[in-house]
């Protein structure tokens, strides 16, 4: 029932061609990796068919399940610094307070001096103007644009809200954009609503997304979507909408999918465990993957760059307690990076 089309063609398919073609025409030949920074493993919902936070059996005496600011700013500090844009801020619905998220972004944002992406549900109008200082665009988890398909997957999180918000930013003049996880039991038939849902909300970047089957949900023993599909709709977006902002997600088991990805029109690359698996093979083979899609990978995900980072803490705008757990946290990340550096 949940089961997607495993769509086969072969890589020189003219779609994927003229997509190719269209991608050069409107970007430069470049890509690189985007890092979405979560901040939670709480959410409200924990119903969502294909998420692993549905299988956990949550304690709501319990304190909820958030990263520490610290945490959060070593990260976006490694980003930066390393090259790698910031996908979007998110985390489990309802897992923060807005009053501590507020913070929390306006921290990031004396940090990075950047907006952000916000991926935190459906907002309403309130929240929306609270958010926007410090906000670039907001998210819509949207997942399926099958109606049917989602109210099966998706329970607690109709798309109707999202669509609400939607209308709500682009009065203040925030971009819009969408997530969709492909193999839920989509098909191409469905590329009409999603291409509707574009054109009417006027949404400027969209995130391709693989299944990635979770133990113990209903997609356990489900298959990934293949490599030819998942190009599919990449290319079918690009062709159709020649400017739009496209983000392919993969996991470390699809990194070989990367080429066929790009020449298919996406921008960027997402969903790889960047700091656990920093200057491995896996890493190295996305790299080869840009230059064999003849695109300059920007940044780096193999090789450390010589950073003084105790400098980096030191110019930071805040008080030199919370300087110092920030660079407890950063020491921690950069040690592991170094480890597998190493290793490989």
């Amino acid at each position: 029932e949940f089961t997607s089309p495993q769509r086969l063609f072969m890589k020189n398919d003219e779609l994927i061609v003229q997509a190719k073609k269209v991608y050069a025409e409107n970007f430069p030949l470049e890509t690189c990796f985007e890092r979405a920074i979560f901040f939670s493993w709480h959410c409200d919902i924990r119903d969502c068919a294909y998420c692993f936070m549905s299988t956990q059996k949550v304690d709501d005496a319990k304190p909820k399940a958030v990263r520490s600011a610290e945490s959060l700013l070593a990260e976006l500090l490694i980003c930066g610094k390393l090259g790698w844009d910031v996908g979007f801020i998110s985390g489990g619905i309802g897992a923060f307070g807005k009053g501590a998220f507020t913070d929390l972004l306006k921290k990031m944002h004396e940090l990075s001096g950047e907006k952000f992406w916000l991926n935190i549900g459906a907002l309403d109008k309130e929240t929306l103007k609270e958010y926007a200082p410090y906000a670039k665009g907001v998210v819509g988890s949207i997942e399926t644009v099958n109606s049917k398909l989602h109210n099966k997957v998706c329970p607690s999180k109709p798309i109707e809200p999202y669509l609400e918000m939607f209308k709500e930013a682009e009065k203040l003049g925030l971009e819009r954009a969408i997530t969709i996880i492909l193999g839920l039991g989509e098909s191409e038939e469905d590329f009409d609503a999603f291409k509707e849902m574009i054109n009417t909300y006027k949404i400027s970047k969209v995130h391709l997304y693989g299944l990635n089957p979770q133990k113990g949900t209903i997609f356990e023993t489900s298959k990934p979507p293949t490599e030819e599909y998942q190009a599919w709709w990449i290319a079918k977006a690009r062709t159709t909408f020649p400017k739009l902002d496209i983000q392919c997600g993969i996991w470390e088991d699809r990194v070989d999918r990367i080429s066929t990805l790009l020449d298919a029109g996406a921008n960027s690359i997402s969903k790889f465990p960047a700091l656990k698996r920093f200057g491995t093979d896996f890493a190295k083979e996305i790299e080869k993957q840009a230059e064999k899609a003849q695109r300059k990978f920007n940044g780096t995900i193999t090789i450390l760059p010589g950073i003084d980072w105790d400098a980096e803490i030191n110019n930071l705008p805040f008080e030199d307690t919370f300087k110092l757990k920030i660079k407890d946290k950063l020491d921690k990340y950069l040690s592991r990076m170094k480890k597998n550096q190493n290793k490989e």
